[in-house]
């Protein structure tokens, strides 16, 4: 499902997208972050994903239209090879709540967090 209006929120990281019958997904950029389409993140077959981590502060850089079918987002991490279908895109506002939920899951049983790491530097 194609959407009939996109929204870019900076501030407070989301993207905001209509639909023609009237639903509405507001997606954080962390969310679509950690589910990008990219085989960085989701691998190149089934079972191989890695999960994302540390990217709670992530934010939009830029949006890039791919012809009438799709959305490539750069964001803040340096992350810019996830091209967003429109129905994908559709299946992770339909699905939010669950995804997030498995996501929370996955990264409390590796050991993760949603803050990001920090590197100290020595003097």
């Amino acid at each position: 499902m194609i959407p009939t209006e996109i929204s870019v929120h900076k501030q407070s990281a989301t993207l905001e997208l209509k639909y023609q019958d009237g639903t509405l997904y507001t997606l954080t950029a962390e969310y679509l972050r950690v589910y990008s389409p990219s085989a960085e993140v989701q691998g190149h077959g089934p079972g191989q994903s890695v999960l994302q981590h540390g990217k709670r502060d992530v934010q939009f850089l830029d949006l890039e239209p791919q012809g009438n079918y799709a959305v490539k987002i750069v964001f803040s991490d340096g992350h810019d090879s996830g091209i967003f279908s429109w129905e994908y895109l559709y299946q992770l506002g339909a699905h939010h709540a669950e995804n997030w939920a498995d996501y929370l899951q996955q990264l409390e049983a590796a050991g993760k967090s949603r803050a990001p790491q920090f590197i100290a530097l020595g003097n």
